[in-house]
């Protein structure tokens, strides 16, 4: 069997974990069990993963190190402890005399600040998934509980994520028939040291070709680029053409060991009719949102910036139908318009901000490397990672960017787990050295769900920023139509804490 070494850039996520920065992405999902539910549902989805497991290789492999870390591992095949993986925490019960219960999300968000640092077992296959049961019942009376995810970056990204989710979950409460083919080639569970190197060497040498082969297109596309970038009249909203560094922010910071989870929603059908009556597409719109509840939390507190914050935007490289369980995405760099208070005036900031990307970027797509040659790299990236957050590096170097904020596509429609609906599913991700905060949105059934993930010491408070999404909500609902393009409809937005409420479909 070939050997199957990760890309450099999956690699990438493994050399970069340390305690203070796991590598890892999830979800926060709110389930709603169907009336009359009796049992653990932990059971049950254990035995819905099972039968499912044939038809997730992401979930069957695990990582095969080579000797001395002299590269990229490889992935093997391995069968999943479903007892390990698939996990239960129960709540404690509160009585009346505690005072007021929490709602089930403000739970499930404290749930998630205490797991999300908990490092992925790198001798196991790179996932788990925690079931928190315990949680109150719902306005309907039925009764409720939280799934967290955990997978680690290096095995997919946000939209492999949601292919492997694709599998997992059904669209009514029968879990469907799915095609399991069965495996054709042997099962791999050690592999020789000569066998590695043979493999490794190999998987170098046809790197080092292909880049040779694809050098003289890469830098023609790199010069046609360069040539229409610096012809724009802004890349980052500022008329200059120039990019210009992040200020700093308390976002800007070494982070540590802990984390701050918060999570909100907003009707996607009327987000949608938003974005087309200001000719925007649906990111902007995230972008416009992120940009008003980040300007209203800093100024409150007396922290916000003069110039723009800039953010981090994951850009997919995937082509259509591709549905590989690796990481195929780049980053790219948007002016928040956060320094103009005029609300319409920041939304066209930014819609400026966008195109100027994406005619920088598009053509860049096609040549921006995923995999290159990684002898010595596992050595070297471990090294920077480590010396970086122990010299505290984030807080005396320039920063190009203050927050992440990443849109994944996901289902829209109604979605089913092991039998319960899902009623919420908001994106949990990674903050680093420099960038403490990472907001990952991502469409599903009728709303727009966010999931806010900080460091702890950096923004202990992180869901105030969540309920100012509230008020960023309201500001953008309220920005005038231009004349030219259809109203839209006014709903008022849900409460960021309750689960949205069920909808009628017709069958």
């Amino acid at each position: 069997m070939p050997l199957k070494q990760l890309s450099g850039l999956d690699a990438s996520f493994l050399y970069l974990e340390t305690p203070e920065m796991p590598m890892h992405v999830g979800a926060m999902y709110l389930l709603e069990l169907p009336s009359g539910y009796r049992g653990r549902y932990v059971n049950d989805l254990r035995r819905h993963y099972a039968a499912r497991m044939p038809a997730t290789p992401a979930l069957r492999r695990r990582l095969w190190w080579m000797p001395l870390n002299l590269a990229n591992p490889a992935w093997v095949d391995a069968e999943p402890d479903l007892a390990y993986h698939v996990v239960e925490h129960k709540l404690p019960r509160r009585t009346r005399k505690e005072g007021a219960v929490p709602n089930a999300r403000t739970l499930l968000e404290d749930m998630i600040s205490t797991l999300h640092p908990q490092l992925l077992d790198r001798s196991r296959p790179l996932w788990r998934i925690h079931v928190i049961d315990g949680l109150p019942r719902s306005a309907s009376g039925h009764k409720q509980v939280g799934v967290y995810s955990q997978v680690h970056h290096a095995a997919v990204d946000g939209q492999a994520a949601v292919a492997l989710a694709n599998v997992l979950f059904d669209l009514g409460p029968e879990p469907r028939e799915i095609e399991l083919r069965p495996p054709t080639r042997r099962k791999t569970f050690q592999i020789g040291m000569v066998e590695m190197l043979r493999g490794a060497l190999s998987n170098e040498a046809g790197q080092v070709v292909r880049m040779a082969r694809e050098l003289p297109a890469t830098l023609g596309t790199v010069a046609r680029t360069a040539r229409g970038a610096f012809s724009l009249k802004t890349l980052l909203g500022k008329g200059t053409g120039n990019v210009t560094l992040a200020p700093a922010t308390p976002m800007n910071v070494t982070v540590g060991s802990t984390r701050a989870f918060a999570s909100a929603s907003v009707p996607l059908q009327e987000l949608k009719a938003l974005a087309k009556a200001h000719a925007a597409t649906l990111n902007d719109m995230v972008l416009m949102l992120c940009a008003g509840a980040l300007r209203s939390y800093l100024q409150q507190r007396t922290q916000l910036p003069r110039k723009s914050l800039v953010a981090a935007v994951p850009i997919s490289l995937r082509q259509t139908g591709d549905v590989r369980s690796d990481n195929q995405a780049s980053m790219s760099l948007i002016s928040l318009g956060t320094h103009l208070a005029d609300p319409a005036k920041r939304l066209a900031h930014i819609l400026a901000a966008s195109s100027a990307m994406k005619t920088t970027m598009g053509p860049m797509k096609s040549i921006l490397p995923t995999d290159f040659p990684s002898i010595g790299i596992p050595w070297l990236m471990e090294a920077a990672a480590s010396l970086y957050g122990k010299a505290r590096m984030a807080e005396r170097l320039p920063q190009v960017a203050n927050v992440v904020i990443s849109n994944v596509p996901g289902p829209q429609v109604p979605i089913y787990l092991a039998g319960a609906r899902v009623r919420a599913n908001c994106p949990t991700s990674i903050v680093v050295h420099g960038l403490a905060l990472n907001i990952t949105v991502q469409s599903f059934d009728a709303h727009m769900d966010f999931g806010l993930m900080a460091d702890a010491a950096a923004l202990p408070d992180v869901r105030a920023l969540a309920a100012a999404l509230d008020g960023a909500w309201d500001e953008l609902r309220a920005l005038p139509v231009p004349a030219t393009l259809p109203k839209v409809s006014r709903t008022r937005l849900p409460s960021r804490v309750s689960a949205p409420a069920p909808r009628q479909r017709a069958r």
